[in-house]
């Protein structure tokens, strides 16, 4: 009876922080934004207030995850995560890795689904952060170097989706190697596991594990991109090379951890 019931309580926690989820999109899109440009006319400093706003409000809906009950997590090398700058690439076996990396990372940029600017509870938040829009075509991995250049912490998902389900890490795309390469940017990477899996690729949200499911984020040593390009190594070549590495790594480090 008692796992029944704790079982019942998380499936409601899971649904109360979808709706928290999607009211709070919509709070900050209709209100909190439109009051921001109205106030804040340097566009810049627009985008600034906008970023740390949805960092707060990711990191206010993990610690309302977190005391309902639904989930755990830990994180390992936060300190290394406050530098700027970076370009942060991670595994993403789940959906809430995306809320919480965000809520740790000052001024976090994101790649995003040019869907999601359309639809009513993300378009606002969106369009106030800057966030990169992906339907930019040849000039997305442009915005993406600029992005980082700035001073932004770029986030990425090389597996381009989340894992597939039974695989510890799905297939990685070239585009965030190519970023690098083609800007000269050390990547940082970022290894995260959830036990048991949950909120995975094709999952309903109801679906809900035996147990409390434990998020463990880690940010690994920097993977320099110059020996990628030594000795005038084409960056087609180097990006492709790249991706290997860091599917390599990925692999290695999530059987570490026992994910």
């Amino acid at each position: 009876m008692g796992e029944r019931l704790d079982r019942l309580w998380r499936i409601f926690g899971t649904g109360v922080s979808f709706v928290a989820f999607g009211l709070g999109g919509v709070l900050l899109g209709l209100v909190v934004f439109p009051m921001l440009r109205l106030c804040v006319r340097d566009l810049p400093r627009q985008g600034r207030i906008a970023r740390s706003l949805i960092r707060h409000s990711f990191a206010g809906h993990v610690g309302l995850m977190h005391r309902i009950g639904v989930m755990t997590y830990e994180i390992h090398g936060l300190e290394r995560l406050q530098r700027r700058g970076l370009l942060v690439l991670a595994n993403h076996p789940t959906l809430i890795d995306v809320v919480l990396l965000v809520s740790r990372i000052p001024e976090a940029d994101c790649v995003v689904k040019a869907r999601l600017a359309r639809n009513p509870f993300t378009r606002g938040p969106l369009q106030a952060t800057g966030y990169i829009c992906n339907d930019n075509g040849a000039g997305l991995i442009d915005d993406c170097i600029a992005s980082v250049r700035s001073g932004k912490n770029l986030v990425i998902f090389p597996e381009g989706t989340r894992t597939p389900p039974g695989a510890d890490l799905g297939p990685l795309q070239r585009g965030a190697a190519n970023i690098a390469v083609r800007g000269g940017l050390d990547v940082t990477p970022v290894l995260v596991s959830c036990t048991p899996r949950t909120l995975g690729k094709g999952e309903k949200w109801y679906r809900v594990p035996s147990r409390r499911f434990h998020v463990r984020i880690e940010v690994l040593p920097d993977i320099p991109v110059a020996p990628f390009l030594a000795g005038g190594t084409a960056e087609a070549l180097a990006a492709r090379r790249l991706t290997g590495h860091l599917g390599e790594t990925f692999k290695t480090e999530l059987a570490r951890v026992g994910a």
